[in-house]
């Protein structure tokens, strides 16, 4: 694997200080934060100096029941040419569920929720990752996500599906110590025993991150500085193989830059101090077990349509139980599932906000508590802009607020960002536009 060194997650809010910081080698990026016919100008100073750009998606849902959509393929696919990238990252997850195999409509999470750890779902699992593999134009590496809850019935532990998986696909493993970690506080699973299960030969880089613990639960915030839990998970990998490439994740409360920088030479030095007795790579390997190559991978068994049914329907209904106020499926941890699904409705609300600060402007202290109101039982299905528009529909309609200079900045936004602006002048127009707030309610 290609060396990559010591890295930072590049973002809008902290480019400039990305740009200035020492020691930089690689940066990574939202896959679908970018256009690759305009990249951001830091992004591209970035690259004249050398330093390596890595996409890193998280909407393909390679965890799903489905197979991966083309669509969205292709467009990382084109992001990995445009940047110029050694390889392309994404997720060990799920995204989506439901839809025309269980006959019912789709639904979106908004965030990545955990792979049922069986080996049906590893057969599902595996196909896609090769379906994807055969698109991109360079290697891919798959991710751990921290996880909240697990399935029932699962048959395997996270390192062995790891293990598993690489084996079978030759797909390479981005390792994330922070999920490690995470899944350590919050489901009891040891990480130097997944650690230890890993074809390490298959590393293609890892992720340090922070959160926080709350009421016995490890969030994974990427919002905090990282804590000493997780680099001592980072010394554990680094004192059994030297990483390709570690990479720095924040993408919320960014700190000072400085700041910033003193994390970046904390993790290096962990790495460091960490590899000096470090045991050469396959000391530990299992015995008649063979490195994950590429094409020279075992396959494994392939997926019928009816593992996928099976997969969709479980999907569907766990997704349901998160979003859309359904029961919980049986043998799932309810409590868990409640405070994932918050978490999922709180995220949306940050999203909506980021993507329509204008919203939170006008409604102030009121716009966390009316969304959260809103989101409850109405799951996202149009997108996070669809999603600003319908929220403030629904808040127009339902709950409108007492301030008139409230009401009417509202309604002026949703006017103009529904697309009826350009039609305010012509005459029918401004009947139609009073007809329209009559039925909004006063």
């Amino acid at each position: 694997m290609e060396r990559l060194g010591t890295g930072i997650g590049w973002r809008p809010a902290i480019a400039e200080a990305v740009e200035a910081m020492a020691g930089i080698e690689w940066v990574e990026v939202v896959a679908e934060n970018v256009c690759p016919g305009h990249l951001p100008d830091s992004l591209l100073r970035l690259r004249e100096r050398g330093v390596a750009v890595v996409p890193h998606g998280v909407g393909l849902g390679l965890g799903g029941a489905e197979r991966p959509d083309p669509v969205r393929l292709a467009a990382l696919a084109e992001r990995a040419e445009a940047l110029g990238s050694p390889l392309v990252t994404e997720h060990i997850a799920f995204v989506r569920a439901g839809g025309e195999r269980t006959a019912s409509r789709g639904l979106e999470a908004g965030h990545l929720l955990p792979v049922t750890r069986t080996r049906e779902g590893l057969a599902v699992l595996c196909e896609n990752v090769r379906i994807a593999q055969d698109q991109l134009p360079v290697p891919l590496a798959v991710e751990n996500i921290a996880a909240l809850f697990s399935w029932p019935g699962e048959e395997l532990t996270e390192g062995q599906f790891l293990y598993e998986l690489a084996d079978r696909t030759g797909v390479r493993l981005l390792i994330d110590v922070a999920n490690l970690h995470t899944n350590h506080v919050n489901q009891g699973e040891d990480p130097a025993a997944a650690l230890d299960a890993l074809p390490l030969e298959a590393l293609a880089y890892v992720h340090v991150a922070g959160g926080f613990e709350r009421d016995g639960v490890w969030h994974d915030s990427h919002a905090h500085p990282v804590p000493e839990p997780v680099l001592a998970v980072l010394a554990e990998l680094a004192s059994r193989v030297r990483p390709p490439g570690v990479l720095l994740e924040r993408d919320e409360r960014f700190p000072s830059a400085a700041e910033l920088e003193a994390e970046v030479a904390k993790i290096r030095r962990t790495v460091a101090v960490a590899g000096r007795d470090r045991v050469p790579v396959g000391a530990g390997a299992r015995p008649g077990s063979a490195p994950a190559s590429g094409a020279g991978a075992a396959t494994g068994p392939v997926a019928d349509e009816a593992a996928r049914t099976r997969l969709a329907l479980g999907q569907t209904a766990l997704l349901s139980a998160l979003v859309a106020g359904t029961p919980a499926p049986e043998g799932f941890d309810r409590g868990r599932l409640r405070v994932q699904s918050r978490m999922l409705t709180a995220k949306r609300g940050s999203v909506v906000a980021s993507l329509a600060p204008e919203l939170e402007q006008i409604l102030g202290d009121t716009y966390r508590p009316r969304f959260l109101r809103y989101a409850s039982g109405r799951p996202l299905t149009g997108g996070y802009r669809a999603d600003a528009l319908a929220f403030a529909l629904h808040t127009l309609r339902e709950e409108p607020p007492a301030e008139r200079a409230v009401r009417r900045a509202l309604r002026d936004w949703w006017i103009e960002r529904s697309g009826r602006a350009s039609l305010v002048g012509r005459p029918w127009a401004r009947w139609a536009r009073v007809a329209r707030f009559a039925l909004l309610g006063r």
